[in-house]
């Protein structure tokens, strides 16, 4: 009996551990570190696009003057968030481009304000450009369209102080477009493998189709 007691308090040790506050805990539950570690890898899940952010991705795909690149622009300037700002610069160098291109697509943008031209922002923290106007040096030539895209960043809750803006420069871009066309249109790459398989002519077609619409 007693050596039968003595396994059954052996086993309750291993199954059982006391915390600091010496109450008993299961050794199988998870432990702080394990469940930061958790909580961080859901964290690090990319956000998924909101449905309004869908549709003006959808939106950008159909319009029919756009060139690649300005399609591509669009989609990343989605990812800055509002009550966040960029810069022209910011933008050339995760696009590959430059930051006139950058400001080109800017004042041509067909979607303002939902896709937000406005948070971007001229390098040395001045408002730059929008809708064609350009402020420089106190001088403002056009119809206040800057003060229009000052007014716009204030409502997201961002801080000018004394005309520079205040805060971090966003970078953490993402090509919405991309993530979308992969997950919605080619959720199993097997598909793909299938259609490269295929020697017909009109299955090349719609690969070609379908990442030219995604802008790849």
């Amino acid at each position: 009996m007693v050596e039968q007691s003595n396994k059954s308090a052996h086993m309750e040790a291993m199954t059982l551990s006391v915390n600091p506050t010496g109450s008993p805990t299961s050794a199988s539950a998870p432990t702080s570190d394990t469940a930061e570690k958790l909580e961080g890898n859901e964290l690090d899940k990319p956000a998924q696009p909101s449905t309004q952010t869908k549709k003006y991705l959808h939106r950008i795909s159909l319009h029919p003057t756009l060139t690649p690149y300005r399609r591509r622009v669009y989609r990343v300037l989605l990812s800055v968030p509002s009550g966040r700002w960029t810069t022209y610069s910011a933008m050339a160098t995760f696009l590959g481009s430059s930051a006139r291109a950058v400001g080109n697509a800017m004042r041509t943008n067909p979607f303002a304000p939902e896709v937000p031209c406005h948070r971007v922002l001229a390098a040395n923290g001045t408002l730059g450009g929008y809708k064609g106007e350009w402020k420089v040096g106190g001088h403002k030539a056009g119809g206040g369209f800057c003060e229009e895209k000052r007014l716009r960043l204030e409502e997201e809750g961002v801080l000018f102080v004394d005309g520079k803006v205040s805060g971090t420069c966003f970078k953490e871009f993402v090509d919405l477009g991309k993530k979308i066309w992969t997950v919605l249109l080619i959720p199993d790459t097997s598909l793909v493998l299938k259609f490269l398989k295929l020697p017909s002519p009109r299955a090349q077609d719609m690969l070609a189709a379908i990442f030219q619409a995604a802008g790849a």
